[in-house]
């Protein structure tokens, strides 16, 4: 007897799905993870990125039947205090047994901002590294700038692997990831046709190494990108949403000259290989 194929569907490895509650209402929210889920966006992972928002990313994922990671990001460093990773550790003990609690993260290290103390972000990046290794959880990076400094800490303090988000390295760097484990998240940066050198490292890169994410409500894709010119006359930034997530999907298709059918299956089989809790997720959709 032969067996249905299956229909591809996509996961949003990166999603913010909680600041759209905050922006625009539980009903506005509503109505946004509605439309990703008829565009065919079976699964958004929403890392928290302070003390503050745990609580809502966690609520956000079990109101829509998503997944979730906790963490510090690194920009929050500043206002962070040395008990808050008292308290992260404290949240993935309760949390150990939530099925969709699939990762640490959002952690990392951010050298593109000015103003953020290095060792400060270092010091809070090592000391979640080494929950997740307790913890026995792949992390969910923040990669701005930083990649070499991120890779020098995991080699010091090596994870089971997860998500080098919003990737934007060199080959060298992208090759260094995926031998420790991890896949290459990309997005809507990879829309834009002068994104040359991130255009040309998604058409090289292995296909088990790419995941797909938008970063919702950042990152918008070209389409949806309006202009610094076009801001300063008060024409306001279209914000990212998960339904955009397909598109992003089609146009890294197209780089590597196959189907969005294949990439999504591609991509989503990547995401459940990096966050293993989360294929547990995937098995038990209807």
């Amino acid at each position: 007897m032969q067996t249905a194929p299956t229909t591809p569907f996509w996961i949003d490895t990166h999603c913010h799905l909680d600041e759209f509650v905050v922006h625009g209402g539980q009903e506005h929210a509503d109505a946004m993870r509605a439309e990703a889920r008829g565009a065919g966006v079976a699964q958004c992972v929403i890392p928290a990125v302070e003390r503050g928002n745990w609580q809502a990313s966690r609520e956000v994922a079990h109101r829509w039947g998503d997944s979730y990671a906790l963490g510090i990001h690194p920009l929050y460093t500043p206002r962070a205090e040395q008990g808050d990773l008292a308290a992260l550790e404290a949240a993935l003990a309760e949390a150990s047994r939530d099925a969709r609690l699939v990762a640490v993260g959002e952690i990392g290290l951010d050298y593109f901002v000015a103003g953020l103390d290095p060792a400060r972000q270092e010091h809070f990046y090592r000391a979640q590294l080494q929950l997740a290794r307790r913890f026995d959880l792949p992390v969910i990076l923040h990669v701005r700038r930083s990649a070499d400094r991120l890779l020098k800490h995991l080699r010091e303090v090596p994870v089971q692997g997860g998500i080098a988000h919003a990737f934007n390295g060199s080959l060298q760097q992208a090759e260094a990831f995926i031998a420790m484990g991890f896949k290459l998240g990309f997005g809507g940066a990879l829309t834009f046709e002068r994104a040359l050198q991130l255009r040309r490292l998604a058409e090289q890169l292995p296909p088990e190494a790419l995941v797909l994410e938008t970063d919702a409500p950042d990152i918008p894709p070209h389409w949806l990108y309006v202009t610094a010119e076009a801001r300063e006359a008060g024409v306001p930034q279209a914000r990212n949403a998960p339904a955009q997530l397909p598109r992003i999907g089609a146009v890294l298709a197209g780089l590597r000259g196959i189907e969005a059918s294949e990439m999504a299956r591609i991509s989503s089989a990547n995401a459940a290989a990096a966050l293993p809790r989360l294929a547990a997720l995937l098995d038990a959709r209807p």
